[in-house]
């Protein structure tokens, strides 16, 4: 196709499906390379209730992720690192004061610490492939994936393509009766209280 030249409805076609195509491919190999997901679900423009005074303090959600990704790390007796997309360097700079923070200034914390390197990594996503196959993951769930907590419509084309394999991708762990899931509902994340094994 030359530069001057408008794409015709069948080339669309084409791209699209082969996006898709190779979103399912991704999705494919992290199933067979008995890859984990982690991912904490809220409701849409969610915001904090009115006089919320913890603004220095990670949301429920947010220790919720910490907590599943240290079980799985302390299952393997492996240490991770946390890799975010890079958003505003202010708003930056303020996750990683709370994470440290909690990190070290909890007592759950200090116990994670045991096995989470306690200060973030910032990418580009545009520029890391793990970021960007985390953002369809991310995708897929959002419109794809739900579960009895998690109720909201899906597009019925990306359920089909991808629920069966993000219920296999899901970290899961027995805890004596509890059935600990990697992909969570967490309908109040700006209050305390434990999230729903």
């Amino acid at each position: 196709m030359k530069n001057n030249e408008r794409a015709k409805r069948d080339q669309y076609t084409a791209y699209g499906q082969a996006c898709l195509k190779m979103a399912q491919g991704v999705v494919d190999i992290l199933v067979k390379s008995e890859s984990k997901l982690f991912a904490a679900v809220i409701t849409r423009g969610i915001k904090p209730p009115q006089g919320y005074n913890h603004e220095d303090f990670l949301r429920k959600d947010q220790v919720f992720m910490f907590e599943r990704f240290f079980y799985l790390l302390a299952e393997k007796d492996e240490n991770g690192v946390i890799v975010m997309d890079e958003t505003e360097k202010k708003q930056d700079r303020r996750f990683v004061s709370r994470m440290e923070k909690y990190f070290t200034k909890t007592e759950r914390g200090r116990k994670f610490a045991n096995h989470i390197v306690p200060s973030p990594f910032f990418v580009s996503s545009d520029m890391s492939l793990a970021v960007q196959v985390a953002d369809l993951c991310i995708y897929a769930i959002n419109w794809g994936f739900r579960t009895n907590e998690i109720d909201a419509e899906t597009r019925p084309e990306i359920e089909t393509m991808f629920a069966e394999h993000l219920g296999k991708l899901q970290y899961y762990r027995k805890i004596g009766r509890n059935h600990m899931y990697g992909i969570n509902l967490v309908r109040k994340p700006y209050e305390s209280g434990s999230v729903k094994p």
